[in-house]
């Protein structure tokens, strides 16, 4: 399977990221990839930048180096009614929202339960902000997978496969295979990202693909698995289009 855009990545404005945007951007182009989203961390994160990095990404071409360049943020979930940290002022001026549970950001001292968990990603889905949800592979929040994919399809949220729970995350690995799974299931689009921290590691999906391929994952269900596919998306569910010329 062949994918044409990574649509989650840290820059230096991140902190614990160590390549520059430029630097991410040119990564893509490099290995021939179409678009990518840069998303940075939301303010609740230790170390992330403030509301005016992502206020001021309006300056960021939509093209560069030939790469379509969505201006995005990985938001944090901040509690179990599905809040996120993306600032009001800040809304318009971002294309693509990752949204994703950073037990850091998470209220301290209150134990997660798969009730609390479901919920919150019911929440999510009737926020129209939100476009991805963010490695929910977490055993430690897990939820009702079968209840809550099917909702994620209907509300236009794509659910990510990410690179980087391969490396960093292993213990999220099982539930990310069931989850694939159900999605398969239930026919619930989905984007492989690589969560890329670094600029090497801008377009890699080696775990990703393996994992696709074991489960025979649908190709029509991948949205950044063509550019037709991508294109649509965005054209119905983000504040981008499809071909932007500034």
């Amino acid at each position: 399977m062949k994918f044409i855009a990574d649509l989650h990545m840290h820059t230096t404005a991140s902190t614990h990221a160590y390549s520059s945007l430029q630097e991410m951007v040119d990564a893509a182009a490099q290995r021939g990839l179409s678009a990518v989203a840069i998303t940075d961390h939301g303010i609740t994160m230790p170390g992330a930048p403030g509301k005016w990095y992502f206020h001021n990404l309006r300056v960021v071409p939509h093209r560069f180096h030939g790469v379509l360049v969505l201006r995005g943020q990985e938001t944090n979930i901040i509690d179990y009614e599905g809040h996120i940290d993306v600032e009001q002022e800040c809304e318009e001026d971002l294309d693509w929202v990752v949204a994703s549970i950073h037990s850091v950001c998470m209220p301290q001292g209150e134990q997660p339960s798969p009730e609390k968990v479901t919920h919150l990603w019911e929440q999510i889905c009737r926020n129209p902000r939100v476009n991805v949800i963010g490695h929910c592979g977490s055993p430690e929040y897990a939820f009702d997978y079968e209840r809550v994919l099917p909702q994620f399809a209907a509300a236009g949220k794509l659910v990510e496969l990410n690179e980087s729970t391969f490396r960093t995350r292993l213990d999220y690995v099982p539930n990310c295979r069931r989850i694939m799974a159900l999605c398969k299931k239930y026919r619930v689009p989905i984007v492989v990202d690589s969560d890329a921290h670094f600029s090497t590691l801008v377009g890699d999906f080696s775990h990703t693909q393996a994992l696709l391929q074991e489960l025979d994952f649908p190709e029509e269900l991948v949205v950044n698995s063509s550019e037709e596919r991508l294109h649509t998306y965005l054209a119905e569910y983000t504040r981008a289009f499809a071909t932007p010329n500034d």
